[in-house]
């Protein structure tokens, strides 16, 4: 694996040794259902409990508010399904942006199929949503609102506290996928009456996630089975896959102020170092409102899908948008949504990064846009 530079953390993470340790035991020794009455079923049950304590004092909600899930995307089709049905009777109107995730969009475009309204609020060339928008899309049956707290292409963080706040003020209920917030931002989830998370977004294994849930709020459950999670979500718990999402959210707190200080630095030196080496180079996204980790550019008169082919050949794992939605050759929704109309590298930096691989990077880059431009001219 050391022929590879993976600047793709946005896509998934490499999962911590301390969190694989962790889990190893409920593969192996401990590997009894949680829902069984028996010694082995209830060593997996009070792991279970362990973990959602600590994953409740990390974002500083109670245990009872935590709902384990297969995906960050299952826990925005929960959060948004679960409201609409329940509160139908209320009012059949959300409120989003043009830029979320497709979990969130595409279970609003199912919605509205259903006879719900949707309003998707412009974001702008800053990839900054303007609060004032959403106040202005909220009627009196507006029964949610649904707002990512970082971008999962651009890295743009969100005034999704405001909005929060806004919500509810007009007795509206709040939901914010922070997928890509959470391994960079301290979060206060209480603020919130839904928060979605994902632990392979933050060195946890593949395959668990998290809706948070504030006490009151009811969801009608999008799976029918059994009792599990209060049966809001029923199907057997992937104990080892909860062990460690706990374990590795329990690092990302400690060690957030570290890691953020470290990938402030690679961010910058790696803007520098493009701006310098190659002309036309244009950040996507607004530069101080942005997570660190993220370097989202794009090339005047360069198709990123040509470059991708070079970086790959190189060993450099990066992308050209959300993994989520990289089998299209369109451009992104979120690029379009900002009035971008070149496509774009995504390159996401761990703490694990060095400047000499981004020094690499750009060494690539420049290489392959100078080959690139030569066939061009000899066509």
């Amino acid at each position: 694996m050391n022929k590879y530079i993976y600047v793709d953390n946005s896509s998934t993470t490499k999962i911590n040794d301390m969190v694989l340790r962790k889990m190893m035991p409920y593969l192996q020794d401990y590997y009894g259902n949680a829902s069984t009455i028996y010694e082995l079923g209830k060593i997996s049950r009070n792991a279970m409990d362990v973990s959602r304590n600590i994953i409740a004092k990390c974002i500083n909600v109670e245990p009872e508010e935590i709902y384990f899930t297969g995906s960050g995307t299952e826990a925005d089709n929960m959060a948004i399904q679960g409201i609409a049905h329940k509160y139908k009777e209320k009012g059949k109107h959300i409120i989003t942006s043009k830029f979320e995730h497709l979990a969130v969009l595409n279970t609003c475009k199912k919605l509205e199929e259903e006879g719900f309204e949707v309003s998707y609020v412009d974001v702008g060339e800053s990839g900054v949503i303007d609060v004032e928008k959403i106040k202005e899309a909220i009627r009196e049956d507006t029964i949610l609102i649904s707002i990512m707290y970082v971008n999962n292409e651009i890295g743009t963080i969100q005034p999704v506290n405001e909005i929060a706040k806004i919500a509810r003020e007009h007795n509206i209920i709040f939901h914010t996928d922070a997928v890509q917030a959470i391994p960079h931002i301290d979060i206060d989830a209480s603020i919130f009456d839904l928060m979605s998370i994902s632990s392979h977004k933050f060195n946890g294994p593949k395959g668990v996630g998290v809706l948070y849930v504030k006490k009151g709020i009811e969801l009608s459950n999008i799976i029918c089975g059994g009792h599990q999670e209060r049966e809001v979500r029923p199907g057997t718990e992937n104990v080892a896959g909860i062990v460690g999402m706990a374990e590795a959210l329990r690092i990302t707190k400690d060690e957030l102020k570290v890691r953020n200080e470290k990938e402030k630095k690679l961010q910058e030196y790696f803007l520098k170092k493009l701006n310098t080496e190659i002309e036309g180079v244009i950040l996507n996204g607004d530069l101080n409102q942005r997570i660190y980790s993220n370097v989202n550019i794009s090339i005047d008169g360069v198709e990123s899908s040509e470059l991708m082919v070079f970086l790959d050949m190189s060993g450099i794992c990066a992308s050209s948008g959300s993994a989520c939605n990289s089998e299209s050759k369109e451009l992104s929704h979120v690029l379009k949504s900002i009035g971008q109309k070149n496509s774009s590298i995504r390159f996401t930096l761990s703490s694990e990064n060095t400047f000499y691989e981004l020094d690499r990077i750009v060494y690539i880059l420049k290489n392959s846009i100078d080959i690139l431009k030569c066939k061009k001219k000899c066509k």
